[in-house]
């Protein structure tokens, strides 16, 4: 049982998930990138060798879900979109990449692999976008009292279809079964260790909108 539907029509996207992908500073705007790796860096989080880089997740991360289970006090989400094919068709959604920063510090790789990935249960066939790709928002609140995280045009970061000929290009394989995060836009402050995030993404020319919220249960190391 696929874990999307077709946004509006409540049609079931078959997709067997096989392989996840985590891009990482996919920015055009390389002093915006360049913004992202220094919030990173006062964090202890080394800069990537280089841009844009890519990670690997298992696929029992991806959840759809409204609340996940992380372990330690120190993780956060990032908002992007997602991006995959199905039925020959490439399919568009909204994602937080959340990822533990305590463990980033040490390993970026390892720390993308200990938290959930959360995806939108709703997609939108990417075909039904691309003319107005530039008009569509993508952005992020932090807590229950819904603090703007980030915010910004996803069309700052490279062209979808761009991303994914990275990706073939650096895996060396297709993109069947693959489920691809974009990267993610620059903080509109802090970062934070918020209890709730959540990722809109939105389609300004007719205000229909992509969305995930979930929860964040922390269990404290015992050492």
């Amino acid at each position: 049982m696929s874990m999307f539907t077709e946004a509006g029509s409540g049609k079931p996207v078959p997709f067997d998930l096989r392989g996840v992908v985590l891009a990482g500073y996919t920015g055009r705007d390389q002093e915006s990138v360049k913004r992202h790796i220094e919030e990173l860096a006062e964090h202890g989080v080394p800069g990537p060798e280089r841009v844009p880089t890519f990670y690997s997740a298992t696929p029992n991360m991806v959840v759809a879900a409204d609340s996940i289970d992380v372990l330690g006090s120190e993780s956060s989400g990032e908002a992007e979109f997602i991006l995959f094919y199905a039925d020959g068709q490439l399919y568009v959604g909204a994602g937080s990449d959340h990822t533990d920063r305590a463990l980033e510090r040490d390993s970026i790789t390892h720390a993308k692999q200990l938290c959930p990935k959360v995806v939108s249960s709703e997609v939108w066939r990417y075909a039904d976008v691309k003319p107005h790709w530039d008009q569509v928002t993508l952005r992020s609140f932090a807590g229950e009292e819904r603090t703007l995280y980030q915010e910004g045009p996803a069309a700052d970061m490279l062209d979808p279809e761009d991303i994914l000929a990275r990706v073939e290009r650096r895996t060396g394989r297709g993109l069947d079964g693959v489920l691809v995060f974009s990267g993610t836009l620059p903080l509109a402050g802090e970062l934070t260790y918020a209890d709730r995030f959540e990722v809109e993404l939105r389609d300004e020319t007719n205000g229909e909108s992509l969305s995930l919220h979930y929860r964040i249960n922390v269990t404290e190391p015992l050492d």
